[in-house]
């Protein structure tokens, strides 16, 4: 005969083992789960704007082209280049990070060229500044490549532009977007553009997806 303490006792035992059973995983029928994309090949989210693909694709024919500048070529006295994104500006419709384009460049081309190029730093220099500082106040010893008059003065700078047309079709919503992407070299004493290079994409679509 159960009394009200044993069945209490008894729903408590009965609570406390269902407590301690995992729950199967829920599962989504309708999620996908993660892949690996190549970021040199159309993803399966992909637009009309500029897209990774983009992105590798015009900095290889960028430090290409660049290379085959004479002012470039392998003399023996680098000139001082800055590469960064300060001066490259997005007038598109689309959001870009611009350091994807800039950094990567500038990568590559370091890589590909440090015996024809010195990259100079332009972006940090109050990093540098400080620790020029500190070394000439005998905070700290004056390192291992010894000290300079100055920081590096630069010779050449990378500007740019993004640019874009867009067109809809109101009846279809097909989206047609034109992309220009254009380079310049400018010689920071003369104010010369000493290279400059272009790379331009058209693409439709029935609907467009968000950049961020």
């Amino acid at each position: 005969m159960y009394t009200p303490a044993k069945t209490a006792s008894l729903l408590l035992l009965v609570c406390s083992l269902a407590a301690c059973q995992t729950n199967p995983p829920l599962q989504n029928a309708t999620g996908v789960s993660s892949m690996d994309v190549d970021p040199g090949r159309k993803g399966p989210v992909s637009g009309v704007g500029v897209e990774s693909q983009d992105i590798l694709a015009m900095t290889d024919q960028m430090m290409r082209d660049m290379l085959a500048e004479q002012i470039f070529a392998e003399t023996g006295k680098r000139p001082r280049v800055i590469i960064d994104s300060q001066y490259f500006v997005n007038e598109s419709s689309q959001a870009i990070n611009k350091n994807l384009i800039t950094q990567r460049l500038m990568v590559n081309l370091n890589r590909a060229a440090r015996s024809r190029m010195q990259f100079i730093n332009r972006q940090n220099t109050a990093m540098i500044e400080q620790e020029r500082a500190l070394k000439r106040s005998g905070t700290t010893d004056v390192g291992t490549t010894g000290l300079t008059k100055a920081q590096l003065g630069a010779d050449y700078r990378l500007s740019g532009k993004i640019g874009s047309l867009d067109s809809r079709n109101t009846k279809t919503g097909m989206i047609q977007r034109y992309t220009q992407i254009a380079f310049e070299m400018t010689d920071l004493e003369s104010g010369e553009i000493v290279w400059s290079g272009i790379y331009e994409f058209a693409r439709a679509a029935a609907d467009d997806v968000i950049y961020r």
